[in-house]
């Protein structure tokens, strides 16, 4: 057997306690309005239920406490592990969604378009599994069946976050096994998916002469390959002019005359007007990203509704 890493005695041990802890657990909210008959907002200061109780939430729960024949220290034992579970959920989400945030608002999907980075797929998975097992042992403390979540509206809203969360982790799971191997296929494969021959204004930009890629460059309509040239190291000509683009009108004002280009060898023409068609993974990838993106945002207004509606 191989070394268990760090992670997975962390899950073994958060698992192995809540098998141990979740008998000990009182009654939800749901299961004391049920009994008094009440609403939610009789018994806690937050309308939605859970967080801190009101003078006759506190006497209810006393009265419970009291026919409890559970030993004080096993109840703090099960409150502390509450605790600790809801804030590793909490502290997992901010890591999770904040690296999202970041990939879209400031790097941009186009950062992972030509394979997944190793830290931000890391954080993924990782999160993912943290926020599953804690997002379970959260909602059993708080629920005793299933059916009791379909009485309340803070259960349905919980209901429709876990759809989310599930959505989220399908389809991570399929850029992960089905979509990041293409990109990575993509990336490695160098210039043997560059094309060659006419191209619009998106495949040129593709041949910047970096990472191994060819350096083109396009001059009165035709596209030439300057990737063999001394003068044009990783795609910069001169420090100043970069492969991947029209250079027509920046070559024009150049001490030297047109000859010197005429001499490089020729790919094709530029196409005026045309656009890239990406192929269906890299479409598929950025379809994905962007929905994951909008989740983010529908999460954060379930948890709105939960504190504040």
């Amino acid at each position: 057997m191989g070394k268990l890493s760090p992670w997975h005695i962390i899950l073994s041990i958060l698992i192995a306690t809540y098998v141990m802890l979740s008998p000990l657990t009182t009654g939800a909210t749901e299961e004391y309005a049920r009994q008094t008959g009440k609403s939610c907002a009789i018994c806690h200061i937050d309308p939605s239920g859970g967080g801190e109780l009101s003078p006759p939430g506190r006497q209810f729960a006393e009265s419970l406490s009291a026919q409890s024949a559970k030993p004080t220290s096993i109840i703090i034992l099960s409150k502390g592990f509450h605790f600790l579970v809801g804030y590793l959920h909490i502290l997992t989400a901010f890591l999770w969604f904040g690296t999202i945030l970041y990939v879209h608002l400031v790097l941009k999907p186009a950062y992972a378009s030509s394979g997944l980075p190793r830290g931000e797929k890391r954080v993924g998975i990782i999160s993912m599994i943290v926020m599953g097992v804690t997002g379970v042992i959260l909602t059993k403390f708080r629920f005793d069946s299933p059916e009791v979540l379909l009485q309340s509206r803070f259960g349905i809203l919980l209901l429709v976050k876990i759809g989310l969360y599930l959505i989220m982790v399908s389809t991570a799971a399929f850029v992960v096994i089905v979509i990041g191997p293409r990109m990575r296929q993509k990336r490695s494969s160098g210039t043997s998916l560059v094309k060659i021959g006419d191209m619009v204004d998106d495949e040129l930009a593709l041949c910047d002469g970096k990472e191994g890629r060819p350096a083109f460059f396009a001059y009165n309509g035709t596209i030439y390959d300057a990737s063999e040239s001394h003068f044009w190291k990783q795609g910069s000509h001169m420090g100043r002019h970069q492969a991947g683009s029209d250079l027509t009108e920046i070559l024009a004002q150049a001490p030297h005359d047109s000859e010197l280009i005429a001499r490089l060898p020729t790919v094709g023409r530029l196409v005026a007007g045309g656009k890239r068609v990406a192929p269906l993974h890299e479409r598929v990838f950025y379809f994905i990203a962007y929905m994951n993106l909008i989740i983010v945002f529908l999460i954060i207004l379930i948890l709105a509704l939960w504190r504040w509606w």
